[in-house]
């Protein structure tokens, strides 16, 4: 079973700079994301586990934190330090942090 984190503690470690991945929808992603989050779509997340980093925590998220707790679960049979965001960027949303929209991970 993968790690979970609540909003607060998420908050924290990206300030500090951790690893984001979203794995939404590309429509999804576009509309708005975590500052920084880098797209991994969960339909095509074969894809992507390369290159997630596996010498550091990783905070996967979504919408509202089903998606993300799945694909965190098979990130971490691949040896990645996932962590599924509870309430994903809805959460994210709802504390008043601040999103971008468009294609880039900025």
């Amino acid at each position: 079973m993968p790690n979970t984190v609540d909003i607060a503690t998420f908050i924290a470690r990206h300030a500090d700079g951790a690893a984001v991945i979203d794995v939404r929808e590309p429509y999804e992603y576009v509309a708005g994301h975590v500052p920084g989050a880098t797209p991994a779509p969960m339909s095509q997340i074969a894809h992507h586990i390369e290159t997630i980093p596996k010498d550091e925590d990783v905070f996967v998220i979504c919408q509202s934190g089903n998606r993300s707790l799945s694909m965190a679960g098979l990130l971490s049979r691949f040896g990645v330090r996932a962590h599924s965001v509870n309430g994903g960027t809805s959460a994210w949303i709802r504390a008043g942090r601040p999103v971008v929209t468009g294609p880039t991970a900025s």
